[in-house]
C-alpha cells in the first residue's frame, strides 16, 4: 500500500481541503505514513498571505524532499497559484495545482475513481471544519487573496448537509463553517435564480441547525457587512445549536485607515452591527482581526482603533503588524510605519486585549457554559475545553470526558481562562 504525508499551512479552508485530498487518496489505497516512515507521495497545501507564508512553504517542500527519498510532491494552495513556476522548480515537485478546480483531474491521475462530495472525518480532533464557499471578490488594498482565489463557488446545500450528518455520526461535536469569504455563500447564484429562490448563509445555517444529533455549529471569520438581520435571527432562534460567537474582521477603528484599506464599512456602522448582535443574543463573544501600523496610520488613528475595540468589548483580538505584500496597493503606499513603532503599538493593543478578554470572561461568572472537553489539564483531576462563547475553560474531570459536552458554571477567571465547577 502506498504511503502518504500531508502538510498544511495557512487557514481553515486549507485544512479542510487537505483533509478532502487525504480522504480521496485513502479511497485509492494510500495510507498515512508513520512518523519515521518515508512517504511515496507528499501533498503540501501552501499559503501566500504573507511573504513569510511563501518562505515557510518552500522550507516545508525542501524538508519533505530531503526526509523522504524518492518521494513525489504535489503542491497546492495559494502560493502554488501565485507562483507556479517557482514552486515547480523546488526538489521532488511533480505536480503544481494552480486552480482548485483541477483537483478532480489531479486525484484521478493518482487513482481516485469516485471523487467524494465531502469529508467523513477530520483527524483526531473533536471539532471539524466544513468548507462551504470559495473565492473572494473584494478589493482590500492590503490583501493578495482575491488574486489567487477569485472565483466565487458555493457548495450545494445538500452536499454540506450530508457532510455534517456524517461528521456528527462519526463523533464530531463541533462543526465550524468556513470559507474564503464565508458571508458570500450563495452570492454567485443570485445571477441564476429568481430572488425568491436566493440562498444565503442564513438559509444554510438554519438548515444545519435543524439536523438531529448532539453537536453545535460555529461560524468562522465573517465581514460585518454580511452579519445580516436574517443571520442574527437564525442564531437567536437556535441558541443551543449555534454558538453565540462571531469573529468579525475589523482591521482598524480609524475611518481614514479603513478608507485606505478599501474596506466597505466605517467604524460607526461596525459598532452598530456589533451592538445589534449584543441586543439579539445572550452575551455573545465577539472576536476580531486588527492590522497595526498600516501605511499612514497616525497616533490618532491608532487611538481610534483602541477606542472602538473597547467600545465593542472584543473577547479576543488577533493582532497583525502590517506586512507589505508585493503587488498589493498598500505595499506601494507612502508613509510606511517603522518596525519599532509597529511593535510598540502591537504591545499596547495586546495589553488592551488582555483587559478586554478578562472583562468579558468576568461577565460570564455565575453563568452556565457548554464546554467541549478537548484534553487533560496541567493539574491532576482537571480537563480543559472550549465554551460555546469561545472561552478556554478548565473544569474537574477525567479523560473519559474528552470529546464530550459538559455543562458547567463559570466560577472564576485565572491565568487567561475560566475556572469552572
Amino acid at each position: 500500500m502506498a504511503t502518504l504525508k500531508t502538510v498544511t499551512l495557512g487557514c481553515k479552508v486549507n485544512q479542510y481541503e487537505t483533509q478532502f485530498v487525504r480522504q480521496s487518496l485513502s479511497s485509492a489505497g494510500y495510507r498515512d505514513a508513520g512518523e519515521d516512515e518515508s512517504a511515496d507521495l507528499c501533498v503540501v497545501n501552501t499559503c501566500t498571505v504573507t511573504a513569510e507564508g511563501d518562505s515557510k512553504s518552500r522550507q516545508v517542500i525542501r524538508q519533505l524532499a530531503r526526509r523522504n527519498p524518492g518521494t513525489r510532491i504535489v503542491v497546492m494552495g495559494c502560493y502554488a497559484t501565485r507562483a507556479p513556476q517557482e514552486v515547480a522548480s523546488l526538489p521532488a515537485v511533480v505536480e503544481v495545482v494552480i486552480d482548485k478546480r483541477e483537483l478532480p483531474d489531479l486525484l484521478g491521475r493518482f487513482g481516485v475513481i469516485d471523487l467524494p462530495t465531502g469529508i467523513s472525518s477530520f483527524g483526531r480532533r473533536h471539532r471539524a471544519y466544513v468548507k462551504v464557499q470559495d473565492g473572494c471578490m473584494l478589493n482590500c488594498s492590503f490583501c493578495i487573496i482575491p488574486s489567487v482565489r477569485p472565483h466565487l463557488a458555493s457548495r450545494p446545500v445538500e452536499h454540506i448537509v450530508d457532510e455534517v450528518r456524517r461528521l456528527v455520526d462519526n463523533g464530531y461535536r463541533e462543526v465550524v463553517l468556513t470559507g474564503i469569504h464565508l458571508g458570500h455563500y450563495g452570492v454567485e447564484w443570485s445571477r441564476e435564480r429568481a430572488k425568491s429562490d436566493w440562498l444565503r448563509l442564513s438559509h444554510l445555517l438554519e438548515r444545519l441547525a435543524r439536523l438531529p444529533g448532539e453537536f453545535r455549529i460555529r461560524l468562522s471569520s465573517i465581514e460585518a457587512t454580511e452579519v445580516t438581520r436574517e443571520l442574527i435571527a437564525v442564531m437567536a432562534a437556535y441558541p443551543q445549536r449555534v454558538c453565540p460567537h462571531l469573529h468579525i474582521s475589523m482591521q482598524s477603528g480609524s475611518d481614514a485607515v479603513l478608507r485606505r484599506m478599501r474596506r466597505r464599512w466605517g467604524s460607526r456602522r461596525f459598532v452598530d452591527r456589533c451592538r445589534l448582535l449584543g441586543e439579539a443574543l445572550d452575551k455573545p463573544a465577539l472576536t476580531t482581526d486588527i492590522i497595526v501600523g498600516f501605511p499612514g496610520e497616525t497616533d490618532e488613528d491608532f487611538l481610534a482603533t483602541c477606542r472602538v475595540s473597547e467600545e465593542v468589548g472584543f473577547s479576543k483580538i488577533h493582532i497583525f503588524p502590517f506586512s507589505p505584500r508585493r503587488t498589493t496597493p498598500a505595499a506601494e503606499m507612502p508613509d510606511q510605519i517603522s518596525p519599532e513603532l509597529k511593535a510598540e503599538r502591537c504591545r499596547q493593543l495586546a495589553q488592551l486585549e488582555t483587559r478586554l478578554r478578562e472583562r468579558y470572561f468576568t461577565s460570564l461568572l455565575g453563568r452556565q457554559l457548554e464546554v467541549l472537553v478537548e484534553s487533560k489539564a496541567g493539574r491532576p483531576g482537571y480537563v480543559v475545553g472550549t465554551a460555546c462563547r469561545y472561552a478556554p475553560v478548565e473544569l474537574p474531570g477525567g479523560l473519559d470526558s474528552v470529546g464530550r459536552f459538559q455543562r458547567v458554571t463559570a466560577a472564576e477567571v485565572a491565568n487567561g481562562q475560566i475556572q469552572a465547577c
